[in-house]
């Protein structure tokens, strides 16, 4: 049975040649509709009733030739658009948009239409794919790696169910993955449903007392034993904690409280102790961490998830931090994600952001990864997990997709 590989053969030059040379068949699409034709170059441009809209050739032939440049994209991205042929779902239009905004095809696939988008990989083409793998596999078979989980990865299912599958993938070839979690909109959800006002101070959020009790509910109990049930169910072997059990994190006062008192329990990390962790790593378990502490004193405070990786992986001596996000990286024009840094070192990135190119919410997810750095993990990264297989992107290629931080250049 012939599979039906989506792509554009706008000028009938790479594109065409390359859908022949795999014996794959392939999509033509035109404004007003679609047909699939067999590998032989002969493709019949028709109407089809079943795609709604207007088709723009221009931007979906960037997309496909986008991918045909990259093997791994390739893989990855150039797909048949079967859900679009069988049951008329997807939306160009929504690829097209995303396009115009940001001016990378693949960002609009994987971000606002995977939907649309199904891989189709032969099984030459998996084999070709562990056997790149390899060389990363044996680097970092028996190394930590902290992942901090969060933002568009954590909320939207698709890209949940891909993260949770990579993690459990990375355990399975012998890595150590460590994953530490927020969940500020499954909070705000939750105050919002008990009549506790939102509220938030030079970007911290105001944590009184009932509300600390919301945040410990929510992310040490709710988030955190849900991840749990994926990894679990996804074939690995996770253990839910928070910073609470075994004193693994030790908290104090932010030190914005001094001059902003009315922020309740927010904190800072006083101590790290990964002995619990370390225990549960060498038994084969995947620990999942929520960023909820207590101080000397027994108060639970509230700490920052991105901080919290950071120290842990410090304390772990880890190989990498990975901090999942919603943005590709660390951009040189943050309007512009082709504007990407992909490898930056300490003085580099407090260079950045003295001059004002890193700044808002990207710095302190810096200052983290510096920190991280300075206390001998290898290497950090930043990485957008609205990519399809981010994690596995980033840590088994060459190229990866994001930023990596590391202590100097030379390394």
């Amino acid at each position: 049975m012939l599979q039906t590989l989506g792509a554009v053969l706008l000028e009938k030059d790479k594109a065409e040649q390359h859908l022949i040379r795999s014996g794959l068949s392939y999509t033509i699409l035109r404004p007003g509709g679609l047909k699939s034709e067999p590998a032989t170059g002969n493709g019949v441009l028709t109407e089809d009733p079943r795609v709604g809209g207007t088709i723009h050739r221009a931007d979906v032939a960037a997309l496909a030739c986008r991918c045909l440049a990259s093997a791994r994209a390739r893989n990855r991205v150039l797909s048949a658009i079967d859900r679009q042929m069988a049951y008329g779902g997807g939306d160009f239009e929504v690829v097209r948009a995303v396009i115009e905004k940001t001016g990378d095809p693949l960002q609009a696939v994987s971000q606002d239409a995977p939907s649309c988008f199904t891989a189709i990989i032969s099984p030459a083409d998996r084999v070709q794919v562990l056997a790149e793998a390899l060389p990363y596999i044996q680097r970092f078979a028996g190394k930590t790696i902290v992942v901090k989980y969060g933002g568009a990865a954590m909320v939207k299912e698709n890209l949940r169910d891909l993260v949770i599958r990579d993690i459990v993938f990375l355990a399975t070839v012998g890595i150590k993955p460590v994953v530490v979690h927020g969940g500020g909109p499954e909070i705000n959800s939750w105050l919002e449903r008990l009549n506790i006002p939102v509220q938030f101070v030079g970007g911290l959020r105001v944590t009184d007392k009932i509300t600390m009790e919301v945040v410990e509910m929510v992310l040490a109990g709710k988030v955190n034993k849900s991840i749990v049930q994926m990894i679990n169910q996804a074939g690995g072997s996770a253990v839910g904690l928070c910073g609470r059990d075994g004193s693994i994190i030790e908290a104090r006062p932010h030190k914005s409280a001094q001059l902003q008192p009315d922020i309740g329990f927010v904190g800072d990390i006083q101590s790290v102790n990964p002995k619990l962790i370390q225990s549960l790593l060498k038994e084969g378990h995947i620990p999942v961490l929520s960023s909820v502490a207590s101080d000397e004193n027994g108060q639970a405070y509230n700490i920052n998830a991105d901080t919290a990786a950071g120290e842990l992986a410090a304390a772990l001596d880890a190989e990498k931090l990975i901090l999942l996000t919603d943005t590709p990286g660390i951009l040189l024009d943050k309007d512009h994600p082709r504007s990407l840094i992909r490898k930056l070192d300490i003085y580099q990135a407090r260079k950045l952001i003295a001059e004002g190119v890193v700044d808002g919410g990207m710095i302190p997810k810096v200052q983290c990864c510096v920190r991280a750095l300075a206390q001998g993990v290898r290497a950090a990264h930043i990485v957008d997990g609205r990519q399809m297989h981010a994690l596995l992107l980033e840590v088994l290629t060459d190229q990866g997709i994001g930023s990596m931080l590391v202590a100097s250049e030379l390394v």
